[in-house]
């Protein structure tokens, strides 16, 4: 048995299986280990073990370590909208929990710094992110979706009095973060064509966006500007989503549409893109929003419609960027 044969031996079958290479030269033991689809503080962990085996070998008085990963395939999938209140983040939210049930490995970034409501939709608990090095580590909701927001480095109700550079900033951290094995992220987008959503298209280049309005007509002569403000930046338009269609009376069950009919699909059409989708108008949305249980994380009518769109995009994705 060789030198490197023995020194390999000495590591856990676990971490064996792992190392690529073993060469020792002078004292010094050098290993190329494979660091697949580990976090970056489970591979630093990993690092560190070994270090500490194999120092305690004879006639090794160094160890050093390269490791090898192939590197995360992940996609950035911007939500967008003209104007605030036609539910972006509750589909952002919805979309990240169908997304994981279906088995992809999902992240969101809060990006409406100033008014920050994913961790009331997907961690009630306002769990407090962690840094490791400077880099902010996601926490992960019971749905399994890693999270970062601004609501939860502050205290609830305190206002957010950031100028341009530092909401571009935390925005920054946030999607320089340590997401680990995280596939893809949606990007919840404050509303408007503001200096985040610059900064976003500029220094991070989303794969896709999609873009979400009510079916009335002034949601969207906005949702119109969001999509001319993508396509200006050659950011691929995954298509368009109508929220808040039709809403049955618990008592008569009979539908109606406060917010118009059909507007976002007509619109969608109009302008060549694709419709994903609609959302229903049910209080059963609004109260499991509320209390950081997404519908889409049960299979209720309104969980299916959010797996519907869910199941869109994936699509989208999986065609690498071009739509069907």
């Amino acid at each position: 048995m060789t030198i490197e044969n023995a020194i390999k031996n000495e590591l856990p079958d676990n971490i064996g299986a792992r190392v690529q290479s073993v060469r020792l030269n002078d004292g010094i033991a050098t290993l190329v280990v494979d660091a697949s689809g580990l976090a970056r503080s489970d591979a630093a962990a990993l690092e560190e073990r070994i270090r500490q085996t194999l120092t305690t070998i004879e006639g090794v008085r160094d160890v050093r370590v390269a490791m090898m990963a192939d590197k995360v395939k992940r996609r950035l999938v911007a939500v967008g909208s003209g104007k605030g209140g036609v539910g972006k983040s509750t589909l952002t939210a919805n979309l990240a929990v169908a997304l994981a049930r279906a088995g992809h490995k999902v992240g969101v970034v809060d990006a409406d710094i100033y008014g920050p409501s994913q961790p009331t939709l997907l961690d009630p608990a306002n769990q407090k992110p962690q840094a490791r090095d400077k880099q902010l580590i996601p926490v992960e909701s019971e749905f399994g979706v890693k999270l970062l927001s601004t609501g939860q480095l502050i205290e609830p109700g305190k206002a957010i009095a950031w100028r341009g550079p530092m909401t571009g900033g935390a925005l920054t951290q946030m999607m320089e973060a340590d997401w680990g094995d995280t596939e893809i992220i949606l990007i919840d987008l404050p509303p408007g064509t503001g200096d985040i959503q610059l900064t976003m298209i500029q220094k991070f280049k989303p794969d896709g966006a999609m873009v979400v309005s009510t079916p009335q007509d002034l949601s969207l002569i906005d949702a119109a500007r969001a999509l001319d403000l993508f396509r200006q930046a050659h950011v691929p338009v995954i298509g368009i989503v109508e929220n808040m269609a039709g809403y049955m009376c618990p008592h008569c069950g009979e539908i109606s549409d406060p917010f118009g009919s059909g507007g976002a699909e007509a619109a969608a059409l109009q302008l060549g893109e694709n419709f994903l989708g609609r959302i229903p108008l049910a209080m059963e949305i609004r109260v499991a929003s509320d209390t950081g249980q997404p519908p889409a994380a049960n299979n209720t009518p309104q969980g299916q419609a959010f797996a519907g769109i869910a199941h869109k995009l994936s699509d989208w994705l999986t065609s690498k960027g071009q739509p069907g």
